[in-house]
């Protein structure tokens, strides 16, 4: 700048290009040199005054256009972090977000967020700026002066309010005898806040609240490792900032209260789901059962239909515990300390008229019809029963019931029917073949496969119970009944006569309370045969009577000799097979002659020495070959009873093979002669 002509018009000039300076935004020191140029330009006093004056005013203009730069920044910052608290950030990212800004802001060597945890104390959340190989996160708290209580973070947690100071360890507000408050700063936290701050080398620290509502919950800190004095418009740019870093914490606890939310309805959705699933899966059973009920199913069909929904082994007992239907095997059973529980559980659940747990797995479901107990629907599940299980469990203990009661329904209701053929089958002279069997394919009973007639007498009591009973057991084994001179007779499936005797015996002396004498048998594959079948059934019943067995039960077969002369086709071979088949089939086999010993040892007078002298054999040899027998016939074969039959077969035996040898076999018929 020329300063020659007038001082005038040189002040003039100077002024102009304060303006034109001012203009194009010159930084500070292009004004101070234009001063300085002035003066040695010799300027005059008064135009150099006012040159003064204007290059002041324009480092005020400048001053004040920096605070709007400033303050505009602040306030795009402030935007942007508001934006940003939209995205989908999580809490951390959120945080990092702020205190990065407000570094950038302010100028700050660090800036950190501390939040109060769920029993109060404080801990550091988020930290930015910190030198490097320096560990970040709740072990920076004590150095920087926030744990609960004490020094400049304890002061925003007590106030509310923004704290700072230039240099903290130097401000005596924060001693232990400071003025801000009592217990701000303690000497036992003093000495690890000081030893922190100089590792981290840090002096000026400035706090603002994160405030939710009147809840302090956390702190917004930003510090400088040089002693700073902050201006009100910095105080307020971080409080703002931490108004936003409380909406981000607000926001991600909304957010994870929110996902918590939509996680268990989610949950709940799914168990509604399942539950409907298992719900629909119970329904569809049912209607599996009950349809197998109506179409005429037995009890075997609908515990199968029940073990297969309900992935278990299923049995069906009767009133007296017997076993009326099984599919697979329930563990254990058999012993006594699970049949004990399963009895116990089992009247449990009559008086619950609910399912009730037995043992590990084992379940029983009680069979009622009103106040009447049908028996007991035992399951064992080794993976356990659902809620939805045990439903179906009772539902299948109501169709056991049901099947049951329709099963005694049809067998009264038919019981007429189903008596007369059964007079008619053992009457003498019998009737038609070719009508009973028609009448019995009608009724569901088919007379060519093998039957065996089972006699019962009750031996005192009542007789209506027992019929009853009698009309049931009949039906459920799809045979016949009827009642004749006070004994039931039963007319059944199967080829043991012996067996369907015990069976009777065995579920009907407990119904009635008292002993029940039963005789049977069988058996036979005709209807011609069921007339022969009674006959015997009578006298062995008679027999039984005669020898002292009232209250027991028979068959022919196990009467021995006697059922032999008891039977009408007296069955020779079954006899003697029955009392030493075993040995005739040993010698067969193994071309021994255990028979010629047994019948030398007899012969003898029951004396293996005498024996041998007869068989020309050493007496260890006898006694040998008797053990082998004893092994084959049973340990009980020597007693007066068995020993009785044994020899009754050993002559039978010999008689049949003499009259063998003796029979002539018939000549072949000659050809007629030529011309005859």
């Amino acid at each position: 700048m020329t300063t020659h002509g007038a001082d005038g018009a040189g002040g003039a000039d100077a002024l102009l290009t304060v303006l034109e300076l001012l203009a194009r935004q010159a930084p500070p020191a292009r004004f101070d040199a234009l001063l300085d140029e002035a003066r040695r330009g010799g300027l005059g006093r008064a135009d150099l005054d006012r040159l003064e004056r204007a290059v002041a005013l324009a480092g005020q203009v400048h001053a004040e256009r920096a605070h709007d730069a400033r303050r505009e920044a602040g306030l795009d910052a402030l935007t942007d972090t508001a934006r940003d608290l939209t995205l989908s950030y999580d809490l951390d990212g959120l945080l990092h977000v702020i205190t990065r800004r407000a570094r950038r802001l302010l100028g700050l060597d660090l800036a950190y967020v501390t939040l109060r945890g769920p029993h109060g104390a404080c801990y550091v959340h988020t930290t930015d700026g910190t030198r490097p190989g320096r560990a970040e996160g709740p072990r920076l708290a004590p150095g920087l002066g926030i744990a609960e209580g004490y020094g400049l973070g304890g002061a925003v947690q007590l106030h509310g309010e923004p704290v700072w100071t230039p240099d903290y360890l130097a401000d005596e507000r924060f001693a232990p005898s400071g003025s801000l408050d009592a217990g701000v700063h303690a000497p036992a936290f003093d000495e690890a806040a000081e030893a922190a701050l100089r590792t981290e080398g840090l002096h000026a620290i400035v706090a603002a609240p994160l405030r939710s509502g009147d809840t302090v919950i956390g702190t917004l800190f930003g510090a400088d490792r040089r002693v700073r004095h902050h201006t009100a418009e910095e105080i307020g740019l971080l409080a703002a900032l931490a108004d936003l870093a409380a909406l981000a914490v607000e926001k991600a606890g909304l957010l994870d209260r929110t996902r918590a939310e939509v996680s268990e309805l989610e949950r709940d959705s799914s168990r509604v789901r399942t539950r409907l699933t298992r719900m629909r899966h119970v329904s569809e059973a049912h209607g599996r059962i009950m349809n197998l009920v109506l179409s005429g199913g037995d009890l075997c069909n609908v515990a199968k239909a029940a073990a297969d929904a309900l992935d278990a082994s299923v049995l069906i007992r009767d009133p007296g515990g017997r076993s009326l239907a099984a599919i697979g095997e329930v563990p254990g059973l058999d012993e006594e300390a699970v049949e004990e529980a399963v009895e116990k559980a089992s009247l449990d659940a009559h008086a619950r008229r609910r399912p009730v747990l037995a043992a590990d797995d084992t379940w029983v479901a009680p069979v009622i019809a009103g106040s009447e107990d049908l028996g007991g629907l035992v399951v064992h599940a080794a993976g356990g029963l659902t809620g939805e299980d045990e439903r179906l469990l009772e539902l299948a203990a109501q169709s056991v019931a049901f099947l049951l009661l329709m099963r005694r329904s049809t067998a009264v209701a038919e019981g007429p029917v189903r008596d007369e053929l059964l007079d008619d089958l053992i009457a003498d002279p019998p009737h038609a073949p070719q009508q009973i069997a028609q009448r019995a394919g009608r009724l569901g009973v088919d007379l060519r496969r093998p039957h065996v007639l089972v006699l019962a007498r009750p031996e005192g009591g009542e007789q209506g119970r027992a019929v009853v009973w009698a009309s049931s057991y009949a039906y459920r084994l799809s045979g016949l009944k009827t009642v004749q001179g006070g004994c039931l007779v039963l007319l059944l499936p199967g080829e043991d006569a012996s067996a369907a005797a015990r069976a009777v015996a065995a579920e009907l002396s407990p119904l009635l309370g008292h002993p029940v004498s039963v005789a049977s048998a069988g058996p036979g594959w005709s209807p011609d045969a069921v007339g022969r079948m009674h006959r015997e059934a009578w006298r062995c019943l008679d027999a039984m009577s005669a020898l002292g067995g009232t209250g027991s039960a028979a068959s022919v077969r196990d009467l021995g000799f006697l059922g032999l002369l008891l039977s009408d086709d007296n069955d020779v071979d079954g006899f003697v097979e029955s009392a030493i088949g075993p040995v005739l089939d040993y010698d067969a086999e193994r071309f021994t002659d255990l028979t010629h010993t047994l019948e030398a040892y007899f012969a003898s007078g029951g004396s293996p020495t005498n024996a041998a002298e007869a068989l020309h054999v050493h007496p260890n040899t006898v006694s040998r070959r008797l053990e082998r027998i004893g092994e084959l016939l049973g340990p009980e074969w020597q007693k007066p009873g068995q020993v009785l039959e044994v020899q009754l077969a050993l002559r039978l035996q010999r008689t049949r093979e003499a009259l063998a040898r003796d029979r002539v076999a018939p000549e072949p018929p000659r050809p007629p002669e030529r011309g005859a």
